[in-house]
């Protein structure tokens, strides 16, 4: 294994129509099959890097996670959506360097990328037994089943998995029924901030809503309650006219006229 790692020196990668990166040539072609091959960009390494963070409460070892994988870092744009890659001997938690990683799968039962796919999985066992009060606990042959049946639907439609999606899949996976975000007073925090981010209105835009007639109805229904209102007020003042023999000029009753109106 050690020996295989130090043949390995460069590689050139590809970007893929998935925008993510794959092994196209490598220094050692005997023992490291480029078909399918995905290696993991700098931007997915620190993204994977904060997903294992909570999990170290239950048992993550970063070792494994480092000796899984073989970092490179660019040496050379090739063109054409291709880049030459050197190997480097830096840890991919501690490196300020934009690093690459390789996942080292030349023994894919038992190599040390085997052993960090067992290794997540457990962990992430563990944090959601603890988080959640499931009916049942879930057990880890449970976890990797579901995982492993996603996987075989990609391989029936004739796609390689990444390894980013398939380190993601272990490290986000929820089981089926559940939402990752029931917690519910921390989601409704998030949404309160949000709201205090939304942009002031613009008062052109504002002004168009004004005049818009479609959003006036509330208005209409109040002309309209006005009218009536009017309408039976004249026909009481018509009534209390006629009450009064047709005498327009009783100083009683104007006053009680316009407090109606009001």
């Amino acid at each position: 294994m050690a020996r295989a790692i130090k043949v390995l020196e460069w590689c050139v990668v590809r970007l893929g129509e998935d925008h993510n990166w794959w092994v196209a040539e490598t220094s050692d072609p005997v023992r490291w099959d480029v078909d399918g091959l995905s290696i993991v960009d700098p931007r997915q390494v620190q993204h994977l890097i904060e997903l294992v963070e909570p999990l170290r409460d239950y048992g993550f070892d970063q070792d494994i996670f480092e000796a899984a994988f073989i970092p490179f870092r660019i040496d050379r744009d090739l063109g054409s959506g291709k880049v030459r890659l050197k190997r480097m001997k830096e840890s991919l938690f501690e490196s300020e360097d934009k690093l690459f990683a390789l996942p080292d799968i030349l023994d894919e039962e038992n190599g040390p990328y085997a052993d960090l796919l067992d290794h997540l999985t457990r962990c992430r066992v563990k944090m959601l037994n603890d988080l959640f009060k499931f009916e049942a606990k879930l057990s880890v042959d449970e976890v990797e089943d579901e995982i492993r049946e996603d996987q075989n639907s990609s391989f029936i439609q004739g796609k390689a998995v990444h390894v980013f999606e398939e380190i993601g899949g272990i490290l986000d996976f929820m089981p089926a029924g559940h939402d990752p975000d029931e917690e519910g007073p921390a989601k409704s925090e998030d949404h309160e901030a949000n709201d205090e981010d939304l942009p002031e209105p613009d008062p052109e835009e504002e002004e168009k809503l004004k005049n818009d007639d479609s959003l006036k109805w509330d208005e209409d229904g109040d002309g309209e309650e006005d009218e009536e209102g009017k309408k039976k007020q004249g026909e009481e003042d018509e009534e209390d006219e006629d009450e009064d023999g047709g005498d327009s000029g009783d100083e009683e009753e104007k006053p009680k006229s316009r407090s109606r109106k009001r």
